[in-house]
């Protein structure tokens, strides 16, 4: 049995023991964000700036209200 490495969130570095988290690719590299940060990924991703290479350059997803 081999043990495997605990995932954190990219942003506020909880782990997967303690809040669900999403994988994700960009850029050919793997991350993972918890539940409750996935919306500034959407919304606010230059946020994530330092945190996800790139970030800095993705912009908002449209809103429809």
């Amino acid at each position: 049995m081999s043990k495997t490495e605990t995932q954190h969130c990219l942003n506020c570095e909880r782990t997967e023991h303690q809040i669900p988290l999403v994988a994700l690719r960009y850029a050919g590299q793997e991350a993972w964000i918890c539940s409750q940060c996935l919306p500034k990924l959407i919304h606010k991703p230059q946020q994530l700036a330092g945190k996800l290479a790139g970030a800095e350059n993705m912009e908002a997803a449209p809103h429809a209200h």
